[in-house]
C-alpha cells in the first residue's frame, strides 16, 4: 500500500528536489519532511497542507463512513 508519507517523497522525486532543497522551498524545516516521508503519525497538519500546496496537491477530510465506502470500493481495507 503506498503510504501518505511515500506519496509526497514521489512527488518530491518527480520534481527532481532533494530532501533540502525540497524543504527550503516549502518553507519547513528538513526534519518535518524526513518524518512526514517515513510516516511519522504527530505532524502539525498546517506544515502538512504547506506542503501540499507547494506541490499543487490538497486534501480532504472525509466523513468516516464515506471512507469506509472508498476503501470498500477501491479493496483497501
Amino acid at each position: 500500500m503506498n503510504t501518505f508519507g511515500q506519496k509526497i517523497k514521489s512527488l518530491r522525486k518527480k520534481a527532481g528536489l532533494t530532501q533540502t532543497e525540497f524543504s527550503k522551498r516549502a518553507g519547513v524545516g528538513l526534519r518535518f519532511i524526513r518524518d512526514l516521508e517515513q510516516g511519522k503519525s504527530s505532524l502539525r497538519l498546517d506544515k502538512v497542507n504547506q506542503v501540499l500546496e507547494f506541490l499543487g496537491q490538497h486534501f480532504e477530510v472525509v466523513p468516516n463512513h464515506e471512507w469506509k465506502d472508498i476503501q470498500k470500493s477501491t479493496g483497501q481495507l
